[in-house]
């Protein structure tokens, strides 16, 4: 059976203008490879199917070129995988002009949005016919051999005589060794390393993938999706598994790999296992994770750097404890600030921290609190964004009870905290504190960590334009600019592919408004 699988992207990833093309003549992109559809196709074709992928963020396969794809070779199935509510636009829309070339394909949604929402994406798409939940390895393969018959095939919501069907749920799969490597050859596209800073940083040229070696973190932070897509549950790969393929992706030509597990730093035993084994197999991949500060295997983080383990990110998210708890993160300021340096004692290259602002309760006072805090700590590069809510997550649930979000109407759209709730700070307030107390942080390190600030930047030289460079230095001294209207934000996003507050944006926009915006588009480049 010929399958194409399609990832849909949010209009955030963009081919790197300089050295466009890696030596194997593959365009190269800045951003994460799609690991959920070279997984499935490693799958299929190991079953014996035909398999073509396509990638979003790859600007020579817009949509016009994979519709023409699917009119030229007719393909029995197409999946559509997507992450989050924002690339849920994306998705109906690709899926609606596929359906209006061939009324006769079977089409799928897949990925954690359409996981947790599966019996609304379906009643909201009928032109889509599986919505497929949880792991996809062992349900596609169900799924293609029962296209015609779907209703054995846990999992899967479709519909018979009208009416949505929600066939029951697929156990959680443990035994994850059981899969072959992801199919990255079969993707004409070579990845740049980089950090997802405002200007995205490149750490290296070398050939980049990622790897997932588990699935699934048990905690219960308020605005995060993936306890529930998981159902709570942590699950790995063997230490033998891990090893062997990062001993495949060295024999590929990788030179950097990162872990993309929720929670790589959980269990210690299983840590040191890897570490020991990139060892003695001589493998000299660098790779990079992230996990929790209240991590118990931070003494192995000298193993880890001895394994050529380069980056280490934390979901620090605040400087107020007030706020962790607010979140639900249940860590402590004094767990951030020891995590932190037993990295950079350990030798840890980058040191990334993720933070969060305009939180639920949160005053000026705070976020003052969290810079100040990101400031002390001993981290090499890190990023503020606000806080948003989406379907799914416990946050979600709260702003239901409270009124602030109508689920039945609200199901399918992305808001930032600040523009619903209350008791956060006003989004021209958080603008723009978060402006000034950027220059504060900058200020503080450049004059307190000189050396480390010149390195990294030095770093930074050695791989990206200098003006991307200039641009991450001053921006946070840049005065306040006028921002795009509605009209133009979502022209940049549907025809630019520029900005990711837009694409957010989609999720509100009618339907009917949508299209209306792609056809235009289209008309535009014809």
């Amino acid at each position: 059976m010929l399958v194409f699988l399609v990832h849909v992207r949010d209009p955030q990833f963009y081919a790197v203008a300089a050295a466009a093309r890696a030596k194997n003549g593959n365009l190269r992109i800045m951003g994460f490879p799609p690991h959920g559809i070279m997984s499935l196709s490693a799958v299929l074709k190991r079953a014996g199917h035909e398999c073509v992928m396509f990638d979003q963020a790859n600007p020579e396969t817009p949509n016009p070129a994979i519709i023409e794809q699917v009119r030229r070779r007719r393909p029995q199935l197409v999946g559509l995988s997507f992450l989050s509510t924002t690339s849920y636009p994306y998705a109906k829309i690709l899926a609606r002009q596929i359906r209006a070339v061939d009324a006769t394909v079977k089409l799928a949604f897949g990925g954690v949005f359409a996981s947790l929402n599966a019996p609304l994406v379906k009643a909201q798409c009928p032109q889509v016919d599986f919505v497929c939940r949880g792991d996809g390895e062992q349900l596609i393969l169900d799924l293609v051999e029962q296209l015609d018959d779907p209703g054995a095939v846990a999992g899967v919501t479709w519909a018979r005589d009208g009416k949505v069907v929600n066939n029951s749920n697929r156990p959680v799969e443990r035994a994850l060794d059981q899969w072959p490597f992801p199919d990255r050859e079969g993707l004409a596209l070579d990845f740049i390393e980089s950090i997802p800073l405002d200007v995205p940083a490149v750490l290296s040229l070398d050939r980049y993938t990622t790897m997932q070696t588990s699935r699934g973190c048990p905690w219960p932070c308020v605005f995060c999706d993936i306890p529930a897509f998981n159902q709570g549950k942590w699950r790995a790969r063997s230490p033998q598994h891990v090893v062997a393929e990062l001993e495949h992706l060295r024999d590929q030509g990788y030179g950097a790999v990162y872990f993309v597990d929720d929670h790589f730093l959980l269990q210690p035993k299983r840590i040191e296992a890897i570490c020991n084994g990139i060892v003695d197999r001589g493998l000299n991949i660098r790779w990079g994770c992230e996990g929790r500060v209240d991590s118990v295997a931070q003494h192995l983080f000298p193993a880890m750097v001895k394994a050529h383990c380069r980056t280490l990110m934390f979901g620090i998210e605040s400087g107020s404890q007030k706020v962790l708890d607010r979140l639900k993160k249940e860590q402590t300021l004094e767990e951030v600030e020891r995590a932190v340096n037993h990295a950079k004692q350990a030798g840890i290259e980058i040191v990334h921290g993720f933070f969060t602002v305009g939180n639920p309760d949160e005053t000026v006072a705070d976020m003052r609190a969290t810079f100040d805090f990101a400031a002390r700590l001993k981290i090499d590069t890190f990023n503020f964004n606000r806080l948003c809510v989406y379907r799914g997550t416990p946050l979600w649930q709260e702003y239901i009870r409270r009124n602030l979000v109508d689920d039945a109407k609200d199901w399918f759209k992305y808001f930032k905290c600040s523009e619903i709730d209350p008791t956060c700070l006003s989004g021209e307030v958080i603008n723009r504190e978060r402006t000034a107390d950027l220059r504060r942080l900058f200020i503080y390190r450049l004059l307190h960590r000189p050396l480390r600030s010149i390195l990294l930047l030095h770093r930074f030289t050695r791989f990206m334009r200098l003006r991307d460079v200039a641009h991450l230095i001053v921006k946070p001294f840049l005065g306040k600019r006028r921002g795009a209207t509605k009209a133009e934000a979502l022209s940049r996003a549907l025809e630019h592919a520029e900005l990711k507050d837009a694409a957010g944006a989609l999720t509100q926009v009618a339907d009917a408004m949508l299209e209306q915006a792609v056809a235009e588009s289209d008309a535009k480049r014809a």
